[in-house]
C-alpha cells in the first residue's frame, strides 16, 4: 500500500502545480431529516493557509446527511478556488468522525414515499466522495473515532488519512441488506491481497494501527497529540503536500496490529477470499475450519451468516469489478446500486435490514431472497445494469478533473 499512497500525493503534486499557476496567473441511529441547518452540521474555522470543516452532529456520531455533503460539496468547491487557501483539513466533533449516512433517515423517507430526497443524497455525497478524491490542494483527514460508511467515503480519497488509538473503520452495509458504497468498491478494492472483499462481506471493524498498517490511513499518532497536530498545520503557510506530510511524521508514531488482528491471517484469508463466489468463499472457510479446526475461520463464517445473501453477492462483484475501475467509474456504478436498493424493485431487504438493527432492534431480518441458493444471476445483474432511460446516470465533473486510477 506504500506504493498506492506515494502515487497519491504525487498526482496531488502535479494537480497542485497546476492549480498554483493558474490561480497565480452506517450507519446513523438519528430520526432527524436529510435537510437541517447546513451552517450548524457543518462548522469552519480559518488558518494562516488553511481550512478547516467539522463535522458537527455529534449527537448521531457525525451521522452525513443532505445538509452536511452539500455544505462540504459547496465549501470544498470555495476553497479550491481560493488561491490564499492552500489545503484542507476535515474532522469530526465529539466521540466520532463520522458513523456514515444517516440511513434511519433515508429507511424513514422510503416508507414515506420519498424516493428522490434519498437519491438526492446519493448524488450529492458522490460527487462530494469525487471531489475528495480528485481535490486540486491538499485533504488532511484527522479520522479520531468511528469511521464508517459514507464517513471512510469522503475521508480516505483524500491525499492523507491520520487515525489515532480511537479510530474504528468500517463498511458494515450487508448487515443491514445494503452494499459498501461511497467510494468503497474503489478503496477496498485496492487493499493488500482480499482484504477489501474481506471487509466488505463481514463488515468487521478494525482499528487505526490495522488501517495504517493496511495503507487506509497514511499516519497514525496518539489521540492527545491532535491538538498539537492541529496548531502546527494551522501555522502552516503552504499548498506543498510534503511540507505537510513532514509536519504530520513529526507528530507521527509507529505502531504495529495486534496479535489477534485479521492482518496476521493475511494468508488464508486470502486464500478463502480470493474465489469467484460466495458459495466457494464460504466452502473454502468451511474446509479450513473443519481441516485445522481454525477459530478464525469460523468466527468469519458466522459472520458472513448474519449478513444478507443477495448483499454478499452483489457486494463481491461491486469490489471485483472496483479493481480494474477509477474512481469515478466506481461512483457511477456505486449510484446505480444505490438506486436500486432504495426502490425495492428487486428486494426489499434495504428496508427491512435497518428496521431489524436500528428501529425495531429485534435483529431478527427476513431476507428476500432468504439464502444464497435463491439468489439469482439476474437479481445480482440488475444491480449493475444502467438505469431506465427516465432516470438520470451521475454526473461527475470528470471533464474538469483527473480520474483517480
Amino acid at each position: 500500500m506504500q506504493s498506492f499512497k506515494s502515487a497519491s500525493i504525487l498526482r496531488r503534486l502535479l494537480q497542485n502545480s497546476r492549480l498554483v499557476s493558474q490561480s497565480r496567473s452506517f450507519c446513523s441511529v438519528s430520526s432527524n431529516g436529510l435537510v437541517d441547518e447546513p451552517e450548524s452540521t457543518v462548522l469552519v474555522e480559518g488558518k494562516a493557509s488553511s481550512r478547516t470543516a467539522i463535522l458537527n452532529r455529534p449527537h448521531v456520531l457525525n451521522a452525513l446527511n443532505y445538509s452536511v455533503v452539500d455544505r462540504l460539496l459547496k465549501l470544498y468547491k470555495n476553497w479550491e478556488d481560493d488561491p490564499a487557501i492552500g489545503f484542507v483539513v476535515l474532522k469530526g466533533s465529539g466521540k466520532a468522525f463520522s458513523a456514515g449516512g444517516d440511513i434511519v433517515t433515508i429507511y424513514n423517507l422510503l416508507k414515506q414515499g420519498n424516493l428522490q430526497d434519498c437519491k438526492d443524497f446519493c448524488w450529492t455525497i458522490n460527487n462530494l466522495v469525487y471531489v475528495v478524491g480528485t481535490l486540486l490542494k491538499p485533504h488532511v483527514a484527522l479520522l479520531n473515532g468511528i469511521t464508517m460508511g459514507g464517513g471512510a467515503g469522503i475521508s480516505i480519497p483524500g491525499t492523507f488519512r491520520v487515525a489515532t488509538e480511537k479510530t474504528v473503520f468500517a463498511t458494515p452495509e450487508t448487515l443491514i441488506g445494503y452494499h459498501p458504497d461511497a467510494g468503497a468498491s474503489f478503496y477496498l478494492s485496492h487493499l493488500p491481497g482480499y482484504l477489501g472483499e474481506y471487509l466488505a462481506l463481514t463488515g468487521d471493524k478494525i482499528n487505526g494501527a490495522e488501517m495504517i498498517s493496511c495503507g487506509l490511513a497514511t499516519h497514525y499518532l496518539h489521540s492527545a497529540k491532535l491538538p498539537l497536530i492541529e496548531e502546527q498545520l494551522g501555522k502552516l503557510m503552504t499548498d506543498d503536500p510534503s511540507v505537510i506530510e513532514r509536519s504530520l511524521e513529526n507528530c507521527g508514531e509507529i505502531v504495529h496490529p495486534d496479535p489477534t488482528s485479521v492482518l496476521h491471517r493475511i494468508e488464508t484469508l486470502n486464500k478463502c477470499f480470493s474465489h469467484d463466489t460466495v458459495e466457494e468463499i464460504i466452502d473454502a472457510l468451511e474446509s479450513e475450519a473443519a481441516k485445522k479446526h481454525d477459530a478464525w475461520c469460523i468466527l468469519t463464517l458466522r459472520k458472513l451468516r448474519k449478513t444478507t445473501p443477495l448483499s454478499l453477492k452483489v457486494s463481491l462483484r461491486s469490489i471485483r469489478e472496483g479493481r480494474h475501475q477509477t474512481l469515478d467509474q466506481c461512483l457511477i456504478r456505486e449510484y446505480r446500486m444505490s438506486v436500486q436498493a432504495f426502490s425495492g424493485q428487486i428486494t426489499n431487504d434495504f428496508c427491512e435490514g435497518v428496521r431489524a438493527r436500528l428501529v425495531d432492534r429485534d435483529f431478527a431480518p427476513k431476507w428476500d431472497p432468504p439464502s444464497l441458493d435463491k439468489v439469482t444471476d439476474d437479481m445480482v445483474d440488475q444491480y449493475f445494469s444502467r438505469l431506465t432511460a427516465f432516470e438520470p446516470e451521475l454526473e461527475l465533473p470528470t471533464q474538469q478533473r483527473e480520474a483517480f486510477t
